[in-house]
């Protein structure tokens, strides 16, 4: 029976009494250091996972600033944003004293080997940055008392906090740009296997053009790309030309899928914003580009990352204070896909 309980940990001693050996061979085991028979370190790696037993690398809390680990959970470095956010956390990690323990999880083992990894250096909190991690590795966290912050996403667990981008805002920035701009006919693109972030832009993003008044949620249409990324975008583009649907309006889930539908669209012969508007979401590097100048909403990594580093060290403080989600406020960053002028609704060939 794994000893999960709150505030509990499993000693070495438990686990040499358990496996029925001396402690110094607990602790050979785990440090490996000296010889250790097959047979002896079978028993103690038994004891130790009945018991749920992890090596404290790291004896300190988190009221002490010197040598103190927050594990970072990372999603998809390739894309540019998630970069500049994991960038910006790093910088926030270090300003405060702290060192990062940075992972990628994509399946089962490396979800098993991250856990073990923050449990056994008892990491002085965690940060779960967007994606789709493994809502396992939450709770595992948390039942091991290390503060949990999930950055725009969220999961109905307790004791873990959230910050994220004010979804609502955006939506309502852009709904507002696209009827300042006349604007009839209005699209959402997003990837067909979402993350939260991506599925909430949306889900807001028709409930506030609704309330506006500028659509009712039948008339927004639904551009779904297959995959994600530049590629999905593009793909996305060409196939909602061959369906000869109508649109004058696109938001974007994403910076990616948003250049690859621009470009998409521009090898079928419409462009932004003669033919079309088109808004991102992320503000990247890429879209200030001079042959993208994508219209886009911007988010705030330093203000996102200050934000996580405070809501960790309060539930280290207190880990039972009432779960917090906090909304970092965003921009509309205007360009060229998306001026302030009516444009001519597309007709898709």
């Amino acid at each position: 029976m794994t000893n999960s309980r709150r505030g509990r940990s499993a000693s070495a001693e438990d686990v040499a009494k358990l496996a029925g050996v001396s402690r110094a061979s607990v602790s050979r085991v785990f440090s490996d250091q000296g010889n250790v028979a097959r047979e002896t370190r079978e028993k103690i790696l038994q004891a130790a996972n009945e018991l749920g037993y992890q090596v404290n690398f790291l004896a300190q809390g988190l009221n002490r600033k010197r040598s103190q680990l927050i594990g970072v959970v990372v999603a998809r470095l390739s894309d540019p944003f998630r970069s500049s956010l994991l960038e910006g956390l790093l910088s926030e990690i270090q300003r405060k004293g702290y060192q990062a323990l940075v992972t990628e999880v994509r399946d089962a083992n490396e979800l098993e080997m991250t856990i073990r990894r923050f449990t056994q250096f008892r990491v002085s909190g965690v940060v779960v940055t967007s994606g789709q991690p493994p809502a396992d590795l939450v709770k595992e966290c948390v039942q091991h008392n290390i503060p949990v912050v999930g950055i725009n996403r969220h999961m109905d667990i307790p004791y873990v906090d959230f910050v994220c981008s004010d979804n609502k805002m955006a939506a309502s920035l852009v709904a507002e740009q696209f009827i300042r701009c006349g604007c009839k006919s209005i699209g959402w693109l997003n990837y067909k296997e979402s993350t939260w972030s991506g599925i909430n832009r949306g889900k807001v993003f028709y409930q506030v053009m609704v309330e506006k008044g500028a659509c009712d949620e039948s008339d927004l249409l639904q551009i779904t790309a297959e995959m994600d990324g530049y590629e999905g975008g593009r793909q996305a583009a060409h196939r909602f030309c061959e369906q000869g649907k109508i649109v004058d309006g696109v938001f974007c889930a994403n910076a990616q899928l948003a250049c690859g539908f621009l470009d998409g669209m521009r090898e079928n012969g419409f462009d932004a914003p003669a033919d079309f508007h088109i808004i991102g979401f992320d503000n990247t590097p890429q879209t200030a580009q001079y042959s993208y100048r994508l219209t886009t909403i911007h988010q705030d990594v330093l203000e996102t990352a200050k934000r996580v580093l405070s809501r960790l060290e309060a539930r280290g403080q207190d880990p039972h204070i009432v779960q917090s989600i906090e909304e970092i406020p965003v921009k509309l960053v205007i360009r060229n896909t998306s001026p302030n002028f009516e444009p001519t609704m597309i007709r898709a060939k």
